[in-house]
Parts: C-alpha cells; sequence; structure tokens
C-alpha cells in the first residue's frame, strides 16, 4: 500500500462511523433492569447441605482459590464432615470446575449473577440451597458427561469365574496388576473421609498415593503405622472404608482394600521385616502378656514391640491366627498371606506359645504375677444355637467349628478328620459366617463330583442380609439357593435322621426402635428339604478361664466385656480387646489391639488418667 493510500484511509476512517451517529444505542441497564441470563449461565453457586458431605474436592480443584472449607455447626453421620464450602467471589473466575468434581453433586451454579454491595464481606458468601439472595433462581451450568471430572467406574479386578471356582479352595480373587493398581489409585480424591470411619484410623489417602505413584514401599510403611495385619485386611476387611468414599456416590468406591492388598503382595517379607525393625520407637522394660493370636492379639503384640516390651503369647490353638485361621475359608485367604503378615510380628522377637491354654496348661493368676500386664483377645469362640426341636441332632452342627474342622483337613488331609460332606446341606443364617459354610460345603460336593446342594435360610429378606453382597453374589453363582425372610420352627427328623427343616414367615426382623424383636405369620410354613444342618446365628464368647473372684470384678454387658477408651478392664493391669468388646470384625480387632498398646504402655509408665 503507497503512503498516499494509507493517508487516505487514516483520515477519512473515522467518518465511516457517522452514520451510525443518529442509531438509538443499546443500553444494558443493569441492575435496575434484570435481564434474563442464559440456559447455562454461570452465576452464583448453591449448595444442598444435605446432600453435601464436606469432601472438599470443591476447594482442592479451584484454580484461583476461591473456596474455603468452613467450620459448621450441624450434626453429621459417620463418612461426612461438619464443614461447607465458602466461595469468595472476588477470586471467583466462574469456570465451573468445582461443578465438574462435586462427588455428589450437592454444588451448583445459577443463573443469578447480579450482587451489589458496599460491604465486602458479603462476596465472601457459604451457599446453601437458598442461593447468595434467598430467591428461587433457576440453575444455569450444570456438569456433563463432556465436563466431568471424575472416573466414575472402577477397575475390575480378575478372579476366577464361579464354574472354575466352586471346584477347589484355591483363592479365586487374583489381585491387581501394577497398571490396574495405579489406574484404580488415580480414581482417590483425597477426600479422607475414608479415614474417620475406619475403625483403625489407617491414612488410606496416603498409601493409596503410594501405589499411584508405584512406590509401595513406601505404601508399606503408611500401612504399617496403623495395622500390621494389612495381608488379611487386604483380602478379608469389611472394608467399611469404601461405604463412604466419596467416588461412591456418583460412581463405584475406590477399591480400597484391594490396593492394600496389592501394596502388600509387591513387597517381600524380608523388607517389610527390615522396615518394621527400624520403626522401634524406644525400649520398654516391662513384660506383656497376651491371651489369643488373632487379630487383636496380634496387633497389641506388634505394637508393644515396637516400644521395646517383651511379648508372650499363649494361644490354645496349633497355629495362630484364630479366627482367620480358622474361621475364614482358604479361598477367600490363603494360608500364605495370613503366614506373612504373622511372620513380620514375630520377627519383631514376640514369642507365641501354640497349644497352650490359659485356665488349664497356666492360669490367669500366674500370668498376672510373671508378667507386668496382661491383654485378653481371645475372640468368640462359641456358637449360638436357634433351640429349637430337633437341634441337639448329632447332623444338626455349629458353623464355627465345622469351618475349623474343613481348614485343618485341607491343611493336611492325612493328620485330620475329613468332615461329612452331605449330600444337601442347610444353614441357618444370613451373614458372612453363613455364607462362608455355604460356599465350603459347595465346593467340597463339588470336589466329591456332587451337585453343589446349599441352601441358605434367614430371618431377614435379600435385601437385609448382613452379608457382604460379594458374598450373596458369588454364592448365588455358585449355586447357592436362598430362602429368605424364614424362621426355623423344627428340625424335621425321620427314622432317627434328618429330612428338612420346618420354618414359618419372618414378617418383620426389627421394631420400630430398630431393636431385634422378629416377628412371624405361623400360618405361612414351608419344610426346606435337607440331610445336615448348620446354626450360624452368632457367636458368643467363652470366659471359662477367668476366675470366678476375677469375674466378679468386670463389667460385662450382654457378654461383652466393658473397657475405656484405652482397652483398659476395670481391673487395671488387665486389658481387652477384638471380639470379647466390639463384637466379630478383623479391623476392629486391629483397632483395638493398637489402642490397648499404648493404653499398657501409659499404665506402666504410670500415664494412665
Amino acid at each position: 500500500m503507497s503512503i498516499y493510500e494509507t493517508f487516505k484511509k487514516s483520515f477519512w476512517g473515522p467518518t465511516i462511523a457517522w452514520k451510525r451517529l443518529f442509531t438509538k444505542p443499546v443500553t444494558i441497564k443493569v441492575p435496575k433492569v434484570y435481564r434474563e441470563a442464559a440456559e447455562r449461565y454461570r452465576g452464583f453457586h448453591v449448595n444442598d447441605w444435605e446432600l453435601c458431605t464436606g469432601c472438599s474436592t470443591c476447594s482442592k480443584i479451584c484454580p484461583t482459590d476461591a473456596i474455603k472449607m468452613v467450620p459448621v455447626d450441624i450434626e453429621v453421620e459417620p463418612g461426612k464432615k461438619a464443614q461447607r464450602p465458602a466461595i469468595d467471589y472476588g477470586r471467583c473466575t466462574f469456570c465451573g470446575m468445582c461443578v465438574d468434581i462435586c462427588t455428589t453433586g450437592s454444588l451448583k451454579m445459577t443463573r443469578e449473577y447480579i450482587h451489589i454491595s458496599d460491604d465486602p464481606n458479603t462476596f465472601f458468601f457459604l451457599p446453601d440451597e437458598a442461593g447468595i439472595h434467598h430467591q428461587e433462581i433457576p440453575l444455569g451450568y450444570q456438569r456433563d458427561e463432556a465436563s466431568e471430572l471424575l472416573d466414575l467406574e472402577r477397575v475390575e479386578m480378575e478372579e476366577l469365574p464361579a464354574s472354575e471356582r466352586v471346584n477347589s479352595f484355591i483363592e479365586y480373587v487374583k489381585g491387581y496388576s501394577k497398571e490396574q493398581a495405579i489406574a484404580e489409585a488415580a480414581r482417590c480424591v483425597d477426600c479422607e473421609l475414608c479415614v474417620d470411619v475406619c475403625p483403625a484410623n489407617m491414612d488410606i489417602p496416603r498409601y493409596i498415593e503410594s501405589a499411584f505413584r508405584d512406590n509401595t514401599k513406601e505404601g508399606v510403611e503408611w500401612i504399617y503405622k496403623t495395622n500390621p495385619l494389612p495381608g488379611v485386611c487386604g483380602r478379608v476387611c469389611t472394608h467399611k472404608c469404601e461405604t463412604v468414599c466419596s467416588i461412591g456416590y456418583r460412581g463405584e468406591p475406590v477399591a480400597i482394600r484391594w490396593l492394600k492388598r496389592y501394596i502388600m503382595d509387591q513387597e517381600s517379607v524380608k523388607d517389610i521385616i527390615k522396615n518394621a525393625k527400624e520403626n522401634v520407637v524406644k525400649k520398654g522394660t516391662g513384660k506383656i502378656a497376651i491371651i489369643g493370636a488373632g487379630p487383636s492379639g496380634l496387633s497389641a503384640a506388634y505394637y508393644l514391640s515396637l516400644m521395646g516390651y517383651k511379648v508372650t503369647i499363649f494361644e490354645a490353638k496349633e497355629l495362630p491366627g484364630g479366627v482367620m485361621r480358622y474361621g475364614i475359608p482358604r479361598y477367600r485367604l490363603p494360608d500364605e498371606a495370613l503366614d506373612k503378615d504373622i511372620g513380620v510380628i514375630k520377627a519383631l522377637g514376640i514369642e507365641i506359645k501354640c497349644n497352650s491354654t490359659v485356665g488349664k496348661d497356666i492360669t490367669l493368676d500366674e500370668l498376672k504375677e510373671k508378667y507386668d500386664a496382661v491383654f485378653l483377645g481371645t475372640g468368640f469362640t462359641l456358637g449360638r444355637s436357634t433351640k429349637v426341636p430337633g437341634t441337639d441332632h448329632k447332623d444338626v452342627l455349629m458353623a464355627l467349628p465345622l469351618l475349623e474342622k474343613i481348614r485343618d483337613y485341607l491343611r493336611d488331609p492325612k493328620k485330620s478328620e475329613k468332615p461329612h460332606v452331605p449330600d444337601s446341606l442347610i444353614v441357618i443364617g444370613g451373614g458372612n459366617v453363613a455364607m462362608d459354610v455355604a460356599r465350603s460345603i459347595a465346593r467340597l460336593q463339588r470336589m466329591e463330583g456332587k451337585k453343589v446342594n446349599v441352601k441358605v435360610t434367614s430371618l431377614e429378606s435379600m435385601e437385609e442380609l448382613p452379608a457382604d453382597l460379594e458374598e450373596v453374589v458369588e454364592g448365588r453363582e455358585e449355586g447357592i439357593q436362598f430362602f429368605p425372610s424364614r424362621g426355623p420352627k423344627e428340625v424335621v427328623i425321620e427314622n432317627g435322621k434328618i429330612k428338612g427343616l420346618k420354618t414359618i414367615a419372618c414378617t418383620r426382623v426389627f421394631d420400630d426402635e430398630g431393636r431385634f424383636n422378629p416377628e412371624f405369620d405361623e400360618s405361612d410354613v414351608t419344610v426346606i428339604d435337607g440331610e445336615m444342618i448348620v446354626e450360624a446365628i452368632g457367636q458368643v464368647p467363652d470366659y471359662a478361664y477367668l476366675p470366678d473372684e476375677l469375674k466378679e470384678k468386670l463389667e460385662f454387658v450382654r457378654g461383652r466385656l466393658m473397657v475405656n477408651e484405652k482397652g483398659q478392664t476395670s481391673i487395671p493391669w488387665l486389658f481387652a480387646g477384638g471380639d470379647i468388646v466390639h463384637g466379630p470384625d478383623i479391623i476392629h480387632g486391629v483397632a483395638d489391639g493398637h489402642k490397648a498398646a499404648m493404653g499398657i504402655d501409659e499404665f506402666l509408665n504410670g500415664e494412665e488418667g
């Protein structure tokens, strides 16, 4: 372009706008005249406090640090925090990422965009359902498939199909590969809701982060801070943590249990022992006796050893492990995984005296004389019976003794008596123990070339069954039949042999106050055919080893020992934990053992309250 042309364009350029000199301008009269925002407008936030868990994922993702979690005075249920997001609209860019990542969908944006105030504090707002001006405003921007920031589907772990797994007691869950574990760990949003619900308060997000960074050595270190039985818990933990996982509100919860198992399976016993010995925190001078080598006893022993105490465990069985070895079937918890965990604990110098029954081989009074403190972790060892007519028949068995017999036989068929495998079995009960019996007998039936003929009957409906959902689903896949909402009335016996179980309809299990108080319809009668019956309706403790004079000084509530927050009973030198305190639950036993270890340390050092 020439110089002349450039001059001409620049000189006459302003006159181009003259044609609009008398055109009426478009004026937006905000705020005097309200203009409706577009449907996807990103305005001020609203938050459903009932739905919000206080997980803080919105705060963590905010690129301008505009969201702070603020404590609020509300009552919250387990798995939720008494905090809610507050938004600084001086910082907010209305990008919508907080809405995209909200784990419950409680946080939304409206089409409201006007807020005028001389008070700058009003621009820092704690949104609730009423919004910033307590007016009903249509919703604006909402998350869709394109903006979803969470991976809602769990990485599935390979396991044997039902047609194969029912043929043996081989562990059917194969575990994550490295790639699978990293992908699953990436789903965690580090909300820490799981930590509060875990009985052991394991720092779950930290070991999941270690798995994500492919640093399983570090993951082991995090796990052992609060749980010395991770190989066990990585397989059979009740995983309460997963029930409150933030991702589970809109998708499938993170596979916390399986990630723990993955981490532990990557590290050798030698390396774990090395790490454990490096964590000895001090050199105690006392001697501690522990009764029972179950979850709580082993946990207490581990942490007491880290504090330098000399620990001896007295175990009545031939091998340590308690319910983990003698109750849980091998297809769920193989001996190799249990032995790995126990090997680490024993390596700290803990002595385990097996085949040593307190009350028979040594008395509690003798332990009191020889040791500075005693921990009771004897568990629930006796079964509970329905006591309906016919339950005294020889072919009506208790669940735990049968499971122990099966375990012993599979461990060493030459030394152990072979359990009777009936052509048909009825299991009374709806919990995990009932499912363990049913699925174990189904396997033995298949191993002997029989058809699977196992029936489970329970007071609870299928929706109310206390057993883990996966146990029920997998049991059904393996051929187990269910007869829910039935109550046992009488064992049907003909010519001295069991023919079945007469049942009546159970119309409800709990009363209006939530107490166990079943009601029945006596007119609705069904006979379930079967030649052997196993009662799996619960277990009770055996306190035969406690002297009468000692038992009188202890406090019991419905058969359970009362202890303080440190695991200490009403007798100062006597501590307790596990089933006899909180009921059957491995991770609760682990937590009890840890707390009692710290309580014993305080007691021996005169620091008790």
